[in-house]
């Protein structure tokens, strides 16, 4: 059985050449499923590091029987690793954080009270810790999306999520899909998102994957593709069956 199915959420991680942050990522997540509200267990997703994450990614599921992995054969990007960490889950609920803990795992809690009504909970990053030009691409990446989705989100770049994980695995696979969370979760019937403010802090160890291409630019793109997908994508609702 999948170890996953005996939590009521499992918080995925995607980890790119995150070395530096592997040992606040243990402290932080031990000191946090110690005391959350609800069994949780960590899914780290190993994106293809070429530094020695993957080997202390290991070290650390060895250390915590509430630790698990996903070790790709090579880098497939952010969005791959989070729908990784979807497919592979089986508790009711699923997470997301990014391994730059430039939010922390004990928001989840902030998140937690609004899944009973909410297919996905996102977090809004409250006094950003981010340099002035990342706040204005951020800014005007945010007011692009929502023009081109109409989905209302305010800041769908918080790495802090909470997703019903049977709305999760419905949602279409596409580069560039963790952007679009809420626009997605809207196009299944019935389905809605609620935000909710959450720390922010700085970046501490490592260097960010993001630059003007993946921050501003690819995003731009990606709403076509979505608007592409959003008027093919398919809704249908079972009346009955004798399965």
């Amino acid at each position: 059985m999948n170890k996953s199915a005996n939590y009521n959420l499992t918080i995925i991680v995607p980890v790119y050449n995150e070395s530096e942050n592997m040992p606040r990522l243990e402290e932080a997540f031990s000191a946090y499923l110690a005391k959350a509200s609800v069994p949780c267990c960590v899914l780290f997703v190993n994106d293809g590091s070429t530094d020695d994450g993957r080997e202390k990614i290991m070290d650390m599921c060895s250390r915590h029987g509430d630790f698990f992995y996903l070790d790709f054969a090579r880098n497939a990007g952010l969005s791959a690793a989070i729908k990784a960490g979807i497919d592979y889950a089986e508790s009711p609920l699923v997470g997301y954080i990014d391994a730059d803990l430039q939010t922390s795992p004990e928001d989840f809690e902030l998140l937690l009270p609004y899944t009973k009504e909410f297919a996905l909970v996102t977090g809004i990053r409250a006094n950003r810790k981010d340099t002035s030009f990342k706040r204005f691409q951020s800014k005007f990446a945010n007011g692009f999306r929502r023009s081109m989705t109409h989905d209302d989100a305010t800041d769908t770049g918080c790495p802090l999520k909470i997703l019903h994980t049977s709305a999760a695995k419905r949602i279409p696979f596409f580069k560039g899909m963790h952007r679009f969370l809420p626009a997605l979760i809207r196009l299944q019937e019935g389905q809605n998102y609620k935000e909710t403010p959450v720390r922010h802090f700085p970046r501490t160890a490592g260097v960010s994957k993001f630059n003007l291409w993946n921050r501003l630019i690819a995003p731009l793109v990606d709403c076509f593709a979505y608007r592409w997908m959003r008027s093919r994508y398919i809704n249908y609702t079972v009346a009955q069956n004798n399965l």
